[in-house]
């Protein structure tokens, strides 16, 4: 369909890792505030990969481990970071079609935007699918711990102060839970068809 696929969790993911490195907590605003200043987060495609990059460094591994798990929804939450992530969410689909996967793309990124999904599985069904696509990169965490990172971060993301997780008034609803990866990509192609004509 030519749009370009943009996970936007990898970009908070980016600052999560950035801040791990550099051994500053989700308390430490300003030192957040100085880091968000000169981070770069880059999403490249190669083949049918999507490569993330933070300061030049492909880091697609690394931001997938259990320490980013942890805390990423923490950081997400802070108005420093969404403050930096979110015009870079929009540059990007300023300037070229897009899907934009995130949590708060639809109400708080482009409340405008021509399609909405609001995509959604059960707590079982994602932690099967994130203890997958670990195994498959070589990330040891167990399927219990993952399903236990999936449940604090949900409560976190949809309690949160800031742009929570919540589905937009004009979003299609699907639940993914039963469904397999070939049969949500054809619903997501007939709802951008026919909202196309």
């Amino acid at each position: 369909m030519n749009l370009v696929n943009v996970d936007t969790g990898a970009m908070y993911r980016c600052v999560a890792l950035k801040a791990l490195r550099n051994e500053i907590g989700i308390t430490e605003v300003q030192k957040l505030e100085e880091m968000l200043e000169e981070i770069v987060i880059e999403i490249k495609r190669e083949g049918d990969n999507q490569i993330i990059f933070l300061d030049g460094e492909n880091v697609s591994t690394q931001i997938r481990t259990s320490e980013v798990d942890n805390c990423v929804a923490k950081f997400a939450a802070l108005a420093c970071v969404r403050n930096k992530v979110t015009p870079l969410q929009r540059k990007i689909g300023e300037t070229q079609n897009v899907i934009m996967e995130g949590r708060d793309i639809g109400t708080t990124v482009f409340p405008n935007a021509d399609v909405k999904i609001y995509l959604d599985a059960s707590m079982e069904a994602r932690a099967k699918r994130r203890y997958k696509q670990n195994q498959e990169k070589g990330i040891e965490i167990s399927y219990e711990d993952v399903l236990e990172n999936i449940k604090q971060r949900h409560k976190l993301e949809t309690e949160r102060e800031i742009s929570p997780l919540v589905q937009a008034k004009d979003a299609i609803y699907i639940d993914s839970s039963n469904m397999t990866i070939e049969q949500v990509v054809d619903k997501v192609i007939e709802i951008i068809e026919q909202k196309r004509k």
